[in-house]
């Protein structure tokens, strides 16, 4: 494969996560319309995907507990993902997106080095922990306003609250697929968008008799959206591989979603920023996009 294939597979991530919170936002409707429609989306996509690969012979289904351990995988992305919804409407996605994605990457760093055993030798541990603070640094810093209020200060803890409660679900997403030692990441997609559809199905059955989501045209405008993270999903999984980008690269590549995902919130949203805040938003969003480099490749 050319390297400019492999660089544009690797950039696939890259736009589908960083346009996937914009265009869900921008479709509207509430949490549960969102995460109704978005998994929906990822299951249609998982579920052609899966077809064409079994026919092909490039995809094997895992059974038994790694099946198991892959749809829990797609819960946790169904759970937190409802959280990070909620966490759009109290501040918006550019603010909420740069934070869950620099929590993400904190929780992921460290469940390796805890689990994992990686970052070998103190050196190591040290440059990582120093990114981490840079990671947080930068995220602190795409959500400071020039002129705060009251209400803006709420929100943003209601904001944060919701943040922190959806990176338990996305830390689920990353680690179970490991416990089940599936090689092959595109072998998980499919068990996993089964987990994420059911844990929205469940979530709006539970909401029925208050309001019936399943009826909303806005929950099935949203399969659009969801089409975005799968694409994301699948590109990233493929750009993974040894043979194409490999992980490191891979992973850098589809971080830096944080940034299209941020500056399209802004523009296409309309979530103002003072040129002050937007200085200091860009300069964040580069703390972080360049911090996670550094532990990629650590």
């Amino acid at each position: 494969m050319s390297k400019t294939l492999a660089i544009l597979i690797g950039l696939g991530p890259f736009i589908g996560w960083g346009l996937f919170p914009t265009i869900a936002s921008k479709f509207g409707g509430k949490p549960t319309n969102q995460i109704l429609g978005a998994t929906m989306g990822t299951f249609i996509f998982a579920v052609i995907f899966t077809m064409i690969g079994r026919m092909m012979g490039f995809i094997t289904i895992p059974g038994g507990m790694a099946f198991f351990l892959c749809m829990l995988s797609g819960f946790g992305w169904g759970f937190g993902q409802t959280f990070l919804f909620q966490s759009f409407t109290h501040v918006g996605s550019s603010i909420a997106m740069p934070i869950s994605t620099a929590l993400q990457l904190i929780v992921t760093a460290l469940w390796g080095v805890i689990a994992l055993g990686n970052w070998p030798g103190w050196s190591h541990k040290l440059i990582g922990m120093l990114c981490l603070l840079v990671i947080i640094l930068g995220a602190t810093m795409t959500s400071w306003k020039e002129h705060k209020t009251a209400q803006g200060s709420k929100q943003l803890r209601a904001a944060l609250i919701c943040v922190f409660i959806a990176v338990i679900g996305q830390w689920l997403y990353s680690a179970a697929p490991q416990a089940a030692n599936v090689t092959n990441g595109a072998n998980a997609f499919f068990p996993q968008a089964i987990g994420m559809v059911l844990t929205a199905i469940v979530y709006a059955l539970f909401q029925v008799k208050k309001h019936n989501f399943f009826k909303d045209k806005v929950s099935y405008v949203q399969i659009i959206a969801g089409f975005f993270f799968a694409f994301g999903t699948l590109t990233y999984l493929v750009s993974a591989n040894k043979s194409v980008n490999g992980l490191a690269t891979a992973f850098v590549l589809s971080q830096a979603s944080v940034v299209l995902a941020t500056l399209t919130g802004i523009y296409f949203l309309h979530q103002h920023k003072t040129s002050k805040e937007m200085t200091i938003t860009v300069i964040g969003l580069v703390l972080i996009v360049g911090a996670t480099t550094v532990t990629a490749f650590l």
